[in-house]
């Protein structure tokens, strides 16, 4: 594949629909989050991902890969929302040396306020814009994206 081409007309629409899209996208339900429950976008996504979890715990390198984010980025954001209140960390159970998050009940209890908001503005802007073939589309094309993201980074 010749990747030093320009992209022709089709390609820089969707490339430049795609950056602005998800540009916007995140901005918007980072105003709304923070708006509604004092949480960045990538706060809730961490407490979301801690209250799926088994316990409402994950070890830190678990969750690092989950939300494809850097160590240090993590552990900055995990640091705020323990100084709230919203998690601990703590030595991962059989293993010492891991480091896990656990979801506080102040944390649950924050998630639990939160999601709804969360979730209407994500219908609103992606969900019921989209019939169900584009939304399968979506989550082909997207998943693609993140799998040669991913190969190509490891």
């Amino acid at each position: 594949m010749d990747t030093s081409r320009s992209l022709n007309q089709r390609e820089e629409r969707a490339w430049h629909t795609l950056v602005t899209a998800t540009t916007l996208l995140n901005r918007v339900l980072d105003q709304q989050l923070r708006a509604d429950a004092g949480l960045s976008h990538v706060q809730y996504a961490i407490l979301a991902h801690l209250g799926y979890a088994p316990g409402g715990s994950m070890r830190m390198v678990a969750l690092t890969d989950a939300l494809k984010v850097t160590k240090s980025g993590l552990t900055y954001q995990i640091v705020q929302l323990e100084k709230d209140g919203l998690v601990v960390r703590g030595a991962c159970g059989t293993d010492d040396r891991g480091v896990g998050a656990t979801l506080t009940p102040r944390g649950r209890e924050l998630m639990d306020r939160a999601a709804p908001g969360h979730v209407s503005l994500v219908r609103e802007l992606v969900i019921d814009a989209l019939t169900p073939e584009q939304l399968d589309a979506l989550a082909e094309g997207f998943a693609e994206i993140l799998r040669r993201i991913v190969d190509t980074r490891a």
